[in-house]
């Protein structure tokens, strides 16, 4: 009963969280108009918004224009939910548990966002980070949060800056074969970003909600999450192979975030 309630609030924020994954994209105000089918525009009905429930009441279907209603919005409520209990269960109910499971929150909207867009909103990137952050103990965990943030967030910036440079001197090697007397004083070469800014935005939330150790390691879990995928679009159109990757970072984390304990032991051995 007790980790009851945790899944009731995290199903309820799941629902605002579906809000925040649709609108906030088209660059739509999170409050106004209210929730409404998006077919035929007609407000929905205080129970029309039960988490989990009305979906599978409306066996799935608009209660007024029977539209398909899609399956997102069940699972993005139950994933939330289920967010919740599990940080309530590994950390115990606290506001700290809270601001944690609320960054898995934003990070789970993130990933959707960028699956759905390739794209990644400041503003929710921002909230990670300062949920992130919040999820400490104590004064001194909580400078530690934010210092392990920004230690993250220039590491990245450093690494970003050193890929895009060596990935665009190897195109500007290549384009130099091709120069003609005529293309000679022009830059045939494309510059290339080896990561986006909202890469290092995830990677601060990282930093400060793992630690410095724990970050790397869900840094490298995330890749090899990554790396079928990676696999897979090998060949394929320049488009399918832009495989957005914070979804990965997002698993690696709670991965790591949950595995902690045992990884650290781990560690351990390995500098025993």
């Amino acid at each position: 009963m007790e980790l009851f309630l945790p899944f009731l609030f995290g199903t309820l924020l799941g629902s605002f969280l579906n809000v925040l994954i649709l609108r906030i994209p088209r660059d739509e105000n999170i409050a106004f108009p209210a929730s409404h089918c998006f077919t035929c525009n007609t407000p929905l009905k205080p129970w029309h918004n039960i988490p989990l429930f009305s979906w599978l009441f409306l066996g799935g279907k608009c209660a007024f224009c029977k539209a398909p209603i899609s399956a997102q919005y069940p699972i993005i409520e139950l994933l939330s939910g289920l967010i919740f209990v599990t940080i309530a269960y590994k950390m115990g109910i606290s506001i700290s548990s809270a601001f944690v499971a609320l960054t898995f929150l934003i990070l789970l909207a993130l990933s959707m966002i960028d699956f759905r867009y390739k794209m990644a909103p400041d503003s929710l990137n921002l909230l990670a980070i300062l949920f992130a952050i919040l999820g400490a103990y104590s004064f001194s965990m909580l400078l530690n949060n934010l210092q392990n943030a920004l230690l993250f967030a220039g590491g990245f910036t450093l690494l970003r800056f050193s890929l895009s440079y060596l990935l665009t001197s190897i195109a500007h090697t290549k384009a130099k074969k091709t120069h003609t007397s005529w293309t000679k004083n022009y830059h045939t070469y494309p510059f290339i970003e080896a990561m986006g800014e909202a890469d290092i935005m995830v990677a601060a939330t990282m930093g400060a909600l793992l630690g410095v150790k724990l970050a790397l390691v869900a840094i490298f879990v995330a890749a090899v999450l990554a790396l079928p995928v990676m696999l897979y679009v090998q060949g394929k159109s320049l488009e399918e192979q832009r495989v957005p990757f914070i979804p990965f970072l997002a698993m690696g984390t709670f991965i790591t975030y949950l595995l902690d304990t045992q990884i650290y032991a781990y560690l351990e051995t390995l500098y025993a």
